[in-house]
């Protein structure tokens, strides 16, 4: 029976990410002289996620992680930000194909299509949408959120380049290299 919709993997995937998501936000965060803004591990994390799961595990691990990771830390969700970690984690994950990580290849250019797309992708969502959002929304002053965004942005460019290329590197290594078996005669 051929059923569309997400795997029993994927959304055990989603809810695991998720949760993790949660606790590298919430304990494995480095505070930074900007306000309300930390340096994080988490969207490392979600990029891994997103590249073997998909764009709708990315999207999804980003919706429900950082709105519970707000919801715990806060008291309260800040939308503006949790859509732009929806949009990092499905953009994210559209490159999946591309890189074809369970291939077992992460190579010198997969690794450069990752970092070209992540940073593309996190620059639109944390330079534009998450202060324009916050404009929007939340009528917070544009200096103010522009500078959080611009910081956030940077930080998260850096660490997924960082986490998130050794993550994919390791899981990588976890996989059959195509091609690898031979039959023995």
């Amino acid at each position: 029976m051929n059923r569309k919709g997400l795997s029993v993997k994927t959304i055990v995937a989603i809810g695991i990410g998720a949760a993790v998501f949660v606790i590298l936000n919430n304990y494995v965060s480095i505070p930074s002289p900007i306000p309300n803004t930390k340096i994080q591990t988490s969207y490392g994390f979600l990029a891994l996620m997103a590249v073997v799961f998909g764009p709708i595990a990315g999207g999804l691990i980003g919706l429900i992680g950082h709105a519970l990771s707000d919801a715990t830390s806060y008291g309260s969700v800040w939308w503006s930000w949790v859509v732009v970690s929806v949009f990092v984690g499905f953009f994210i994950g559209l490159v999946s194909k591309k890189i074809n990580i369970e291939s077992g290849i992460f190579g010198v250019r997969q690794i450069v299509t990752f970092n070209l797309v992540q940073f593309i992708v996190q620059a639109a969502g944390w330079f534009l949408i998450a202060p324009t959002l916050d404009i929007l929304i939340y009528a917070e002053p544009s200096n103010k959120v522009f500078v959080q965004g611009l910081f956030a942005g940077i930080a998260n460019i850096i660490s997924v380049a960082i986490i998130g290329t050794i993550l994919l590197i390791a899981y990588a290594r976890t996989r059959g290299k195509t091609g690898s078996l031979t039959k023995d005669m």
